[in-house]
Formats: structure tokens, sequence, C-alpha cells
């Protein structure tokens, strides 16, 4: 697998998403996965806030969240299924404004994914929108597929045997927030300018069924930490 940053100028709000990438990707392979960080498909929605208040802030967060909690440091969210900070609304790289996350990012991705199969006549091709999370106790932000198209988000490896021919009861693999990760490492999330990446030769399930946006998706009452998060003393 290997893994391509693009650097590009700055992208503007309203501006044509395809027309972006076909001048910063002029030629795509096939096996590849093209991936957008999803501050550009926000920008190209136009969904953006010019009020950075924090009253307009938790405005925003009720209106884009399931649910919200407020914290130490941000409103805890549930947005799209997902924990989020602030139920993704970000004000870094915007230029004083509010940037919300996409309308439907797995509907952007198969969109884009099936312009650029046309175009270039491929068979096995991925486009992955990514965001960024905290993961619980540990430093650091890590991306996240919030959208993808042409390949399987998960990997089952259930009733399959270990090294040692003992039965996988639980074990599944999480193909798209890896990808998601091992992109954003090379792509950074500050002022490098790279909001596009190609991914070629990944090892992933190509496919061209609809994806079911609630593939990587538990309830919250099934999440194995929750007990021990209910659990812990103020």
């Amino acid at each position: 697998m290997t893994i391509t940053p693009i650097k590009t100028r700055i992208f503007l709000e309203n501006e044509n998403l395809e027309k972006f990438i076909d001048e910063y990707i002029p030629a795509v392979q096939e096996n590849t996965i093209i991936v957008i960080t999803s501050k550009i498909v926000a920008l190209s929605e136009g969904r953006t806030y010019d009020d950075d208040s924090e009253e307009a802030r938790e405005t925003l967060i009720r209106q884009e969240s399931e649910w919200m909690l407020k914290t130490k440091y941000v409103w805890l969210t549930l947005k799209d299924g997902m924990l989020a900070a602030s139920a993704g609304i970000d004000a870094s790289n915007a230029n004083g404004k509010l940037i919300l996350l996409p309308k439907n990012s797995f509907q952007t991705a198969k969109q884009i994914r099936d312009a650029l199969r046309k175009k270039y006549s491929l068979t096995n091709l991925g486009v992955l929108i990514t965001d960024s999370r905290l993961l619980p106790l540990r430093a650091g932000a890590l991306a996240y597929a919030i959208g993808y198209a042409g390949f399987r988000g998960v990997r089952d490896n259930r009733v399959k045997p270990d090294i040692f021919g003992r039965e996988l009861l639980y074990s599944q693999t999480d193909v798209a927030d890896g990808l998601a990760s091992s992109a954003v490492i090379c792509m950074g999330e500050g002022a490098e300018q790279i909001p596009l990446c190609i991914i070629t030769d990944p090892p992933v399930e190509w496919t061209d069924d609809p994806i079911d946006p609630n593939e990587l998706r538990i309830p919250p009452e099934d999440d194995l930490y929750r007990p021990f998060f209910e659990n812990l003393p103020d």
C-alpha cells in the first residue's frame, strides 16, 4: 500500500469539488482510493457560519447533534452515530468562520466515485472522506471515515481461526477508519494544505454495492466501554 499526499492551493467556499479534484489528480489508476478531508467537502456545500460566538456555537451544536453533554473542554456530542467534540463543528483553517460537517458524506463519496469511474473507465476505485476525532484516554487526534464508497469499511474475522486454530468470536477490522488515519498522518491537520491523498493498492474488499452508512456503527448500549465510563468516580 502506498500513500501519496497531494498539496493544493486553498480551497474556496462554494467551489466545485469535482473540478478541484480533477485539477490536482489528473489521472486515476485502478485499485486506488481517493481520500478527501471533510472540510473541503463542507466548504463545497457552503456549510459555514459567520458567527463564531459561544452562543452561536451552542445553537449550531444543538442543531447538528443527536445528543450532547457539556464537558470540561467542549460539548461531547453524538453526530451521525459517532462521538464527536462539538458535533464536528470546527474553526480551524476556516478564515474566521465555523465549518460544519458535510450534509451526507456517503452520498458525496458515491457521487465522486461514480464520476471518476466513468471518466477513467475503472473497476476498483474507492473514495474516502475523513474527519478527526479524539480517542478516549489517549492524547492526540486520529482520523475517522465519515463517508466512503467502493470498498467494504469493515472486515469480518469472526469464525475464522487464529494462528493456533482457535476460532475468533468477536474480531472485526475497522478498515475505513484505519485507512483514514493512515492517510491523515501524511496529510496533516494544520497549515500543510494537503486536503487530498491517493492510496494505491490498499488491502480492501472492493465493491460496487451501495455502502450501508451503519456498517461501522454500534448502538451506545452495546459499546464495550460504556459500563466502564458509567462507573467512573466523579
